[in-house]
């Protein structure tokens, strides 16, 4: 996470690169909004100020931006609360079921 940036230009530089255009882009976007709500309410927020949960969120919000087949996990619900992580958890078993594959290292069986 860019600390820094907004969550609408830490999104937007998750689609740098992408193949498609705006139209793409645009449905990427409504998308990660659709599976992350709060990061539409926060879009003109500075990411470094997101609670570790919200910036975990973002983080897979931006690597969704790109469009990937496959989608790289590695301890996503590290040091987050029991209910922001099932949360997460919830939200990868649903970008596994919209299609994305899902390669997830975690130490918490939980998930």
């Amino acid at each position: 996470v860019f600390a820094r940036m907004t969550v609408a230009d830490n999104l937007r530089a998750g689609a740098l690169g992408a193949r498609g255009g705006r139209k793409e882009t645009g449905a990427a976007l409504a998308r990660v909004h659709e599976l992350f709500p709060v990061l539409a309410d926060r879009a003109h927020q500075r990411a470094g100020l997101l609670s570790g949960g919200e910036q975990q969120m973002l983080a897979m919000g931006r690597a969704l931006m790109a469009g990937p087949r496959l989608l790289l996990l590695d301890e996503p619900s590290l040091g987050l609360a029991p209910l922001m992580a099932a949360r997460i958890a919830e939200t990868v078993q649903e970008i596994n079921a919209g299609g994305t594959s899902v390669m997830l290292v975690e130490q918490n069986a939980a998930i």
